[in-house]
């Protein structure tokens, strides 16, 4: 009776510890750009400026727990360049041969490490992370921070980034032969879902 009663125990920890294991397995979630926005927002010497990105790939590999955000192991992020659009054709003109865009295709971010993950419930947290901003082929560290609203179907990530052209070696756009000139530094807004 003890061994039957034994043997009962045993095969409900095991599966107490599959389950355990299962759901803390890593979960791929991808980019889905219809749900998705990211604007770049500058100054000049006329008025402020915005261009938003309408091509943009992104992963991200994160574990949950009992439904919650416990671990990001992998984020990569891209805007195809040339599908940065403001409304304006001499200004995007200007933007793409700021970026030298026949040569540098794409910025990406590319995520090396999670500092913290700061959940205040299930559903919502704050992740601070470190990483690489790559733009016109320079790459330089950066620490972002991003507001993560996560379940294990679906992730979004939102938050700001602010950068300096001259950071990545871009000689910020002009017009009308010089006389309109942008400022050097620029917000970066964003909202991504990932998903299934």
């Amino acid at each position: 009776m003890n061994t039957l009663k034994n043997f009962g125990l045993g095969i409900a920890s095991l599966l107490i510890m599959v389950i355990s294991v299962q759901s803390s397995f890593a979960q791929t979630f991808s980019v889905k750009t219809a749900r998705s926005n990211l604007k770049i927002e500058g100054t000049s010497n006329i008025h402020d400026w915005e261009i938003e990105a309408e091509d943009f790939q992104g992963t991200l590999s994160a574990e949950f727990q009992e439904g919650q955000l416990t671990k990001i192991n992998n984020l990569e992020f891209s805007v195809v360049a040339e599908s940065l659009k403001s409304g304006k054709g001499a200004m995007d003109k200007n933007t793409y041969k700021a970026l030298n865009t026949d040569k540098h295709k794409k910025i990406t971010y590319s995520m090396t490490k999670v500092n913290n993950i700061d959940c205040t419930s299930n559903a919502n947290c704050i992740v601070t992370t470190s990483g690489y901003l790559t733009i016109a082929g320079i790459k330089n560290p950066v620490n972002i921070t991003f507001n993560a609203q996560a379940n294990d179907s679906k992730v979004v990530l939102s938050g700001n980034e602010t950068i300096k052209m001259s950071e990545y070696k871009i000689d910020a756009p002009t017009a009308m032969f010089g006389t309109i000139t942008t400022g050097d530094e620029v917000k970066i807004n964003f909202q991504t879902t990932f998903s299934k």
